[in-house]
């Protein structure tokens, strides 16, 4: 129940200082970037900074990950926006805050349910190339939203298409000074990630926007400011109860996304030697995290990828590191509160969007597209499913498009004629690249892949019968090396299936069956009438079998 005993047991005092150095580190990345989530989130700055506190102290002791930096990130923010948008629409400040306190509370009820019930699993219902798709697509949603901050005006927020028709009638409202800072700021944040890496960017940037602040005086020139920021610990909120039937979707989606991330995150960046991970554990240290936070008015919390890499590169070898970040996170509340209040929009603005544009990966896109085109088209689903319809309804067509690519390839498995390497014993599939494989005339040998099941059976007899009509063959041999399970109703079709080619003067026989399905053809009709005669340990002895009857042939 609390992973930490384990590593606190063998803690060695060699590990400490690098340990204090990744957790500094990470703070430096970690606490900009939490502000900057806030105000993607709609919600006071000073939220983002009790979720880089209170989440990441609450999972240092409870996560299975040593390494794994853990308050908010891009995804989840934006997608607590637009919940808080949709529930509490114009409510003010207290009312967001009370609504983000429900929804993290809501968020960690969920996955710590989840971990009661074992469902670890679940984080794998996302597939990678949906992921990215919807990862891109939370991006340029982001970018859109954010572009009214570098600009310095504002718009009524409506939904992605208006929004953008919005900005182009506002963009004659454009402070150039609120522009010059922004880009400004955006340059150096891309120019110090790509030449000095290990340079904290995002705390270089925001104390630059401080510091020329306040010499400048921008809130007098015009340029809008965070403002005031209210210091010290965070208050016990009570959640707000009656809010939860409104918020329960949205709170779904991002504990499914929360989770995913964390997940994600976690075995990007597990060292060597470093415990395996517990995804039911993982599952309850990020919701405990998420009820936590959101009971001290912290918003919604997950493992954030870059903020785990930089403390991982940093050197961590324990959540210590993440007790470091938080304990900094904690002074910056108690310390620096009025300082903060000199920070421009604009600049939290290009921190958000120089970060943001990292979820956008043409190359993944181009490798998806080069190996598989089917799975491209469902990163593309995912996108326009998030730019259509919004965030929140975006992650769901994503998990379905999910499921349906899941569903498709059940449905589709390979069906194909296999030959034989000449002077070999090795069997693969007949292609123009391989014209010198041996066949035998009369004999056909079908190979076929995965879980044969009442909802793919008829297909792949479909195609089987496509490939008999087209080779006229006496014997049909069935590869089912790759078969890992045959359902009651495939094998009743193949039951069927083999009177119907006795009738036509074609004998069917079995080669390769794993132990489980030969067990199972054996229990059947179908055993008792192939019998021991034809079924096969694999292939070459079906062959040779074959060989030996040349009446068979043709």
């Amino acid at each position: 129940m609390i992973p930490a005993f384990r590593w606190l047991r063998g803690y060695s005092g060699e590990w400490l200082r690098a340990d204090v150095t990744a957790g500094l580190t990470a703070a430096a990345v970690v606490i900009p970037k939490a502000m900057a989530y806030a105000a993607i989130a709609g919600l006071p700055l000073q939220v983002g900074l009790y979720t880089a506190f209170i989440p990441m102290v609450i999972y240092a002791f409870l996560g299975t990950s040593r390494s794994l930096s853990v308050s908010t990130t891009t995804t989840i923010a934006i997608l607590v926006g637009s919940a808080l948008r949709e529930v509490m629409p114009g409510a003010d400040t207290a009312g967001l805050v009370a609504a983000g306190t429900a929804l993290a509370v809501l968020v960690g009820v969920m996955l710590v349910v989840a971990a009661v019930l074992r469902l670890g699993f679940i984080a794998n219902f996302i597939s990678e190339p949906v992921l990215v798709g919807f990862k891109a697509a939370i991006a340029v949603v982001i970018t859109v939203d954010q572009i009214p901050k570098l600009l310095g005006f504002h718009i009524t927020k409506t939904g992605f298409l208006r929004d953008l028709v919005s900005i182009a009638q506002h963009v004659p409202q454009t402070s150039l000074i609120t522009l010059g800072i922004a880009v400004a700021l955006f340059v150096l944040i891309v120019g110090l990630e790509r030449f000095v890496p290990r340079a904290p960017a995002p705390l270089v940037a925001i104390a630059l926007a401080i510091a020329v602040s306040s010499l400048l005086g921008l809130a007098q020139a015009g340029v809008e400011t965070v403002g005031s920021v209210p210091g010290g610990l965070p208050e016990f909120t009570r959640p707000a109860w009656d809010l939860f039937p409104r918020l329960w979707p949205a709170a779904a989606g991002i504990a499914l996304m929360s989770f995913t991330e964390t997940i994600a995150a976690a075995r990007a960046f597990r060292s060597q030697g470093e415990p395996p991970l517990v995804p039911n554990q993982e599952l309850f240290a990020v919701g405990l995290a998420n009820v936590g936070g959101g009971l001290f008015s912290a918003m919604p919390a997950g493992g954030g990828t870059s903020q785990t890499a930089v403390n991982s590169r940093a050197g961590a070898r324990t959540q210590v590191a993440g007790l470091v970040t938080a304990a900094t996170a904690l002074g910056t509340l108690l310390l620096l509160a009025p300082v903060i209040a000199l920070i421009p929009q604009a600049a939290l603005a290009a921190v958000v969007v120089a970060y943001s544009v990292e979820l956008v990966k043409p190359a993944e896109f181009r490798e998806i597209r080069s190996v598989r085109r089917s799975e491209f088209r469902w990163a593309a689903i995912a996108v326009l499913g998030v730019l259509l319809l919004g965030t929140l309804k975006g992650i769901i067509v994503a998990v379905i498009a999910s499921l349906l690519a899941l569903a498709y390839d059940a449905y589709n498995p390979p069906v194909y004629p296999v030959g034989r390497k000449r002077g070999t014993n090795v069997f693969r599939p007949l292609s123009a690249e391989h014209p010198d494989d041996e066949t035998w005339p009369g004999l056909l040998i079908l190979r076929t892949e995965g879980r044969i099941f009442f909802a793919n059976a008829q297909r792949v007899g479909d195609r089987v019968w496509s490939l008999i009509d087209s080779a006229g063959p006496r014997v049909l041999v069935i590869d089912g090396r790759g078969i890992v399970d045959i359902e009651y109703t495939a094998l009743k079709m193949l039951t069927e299936a083999e009177e119907k080619l006795r009738g036509d003067g074609i004998t069917l026989w079995l080669a390769g069956l794993n132990p489980e399905v030969l067990a199972m053809v054996r229990k059947s009709r179908l055993g008792s009438v192939l019998d021991r005669e034809r079924l096969f340990a694999n292939l070459e002895s079906a062959v040779a079998q074959y060989l030996k009857r040349p009446r068979e042939r043709t």
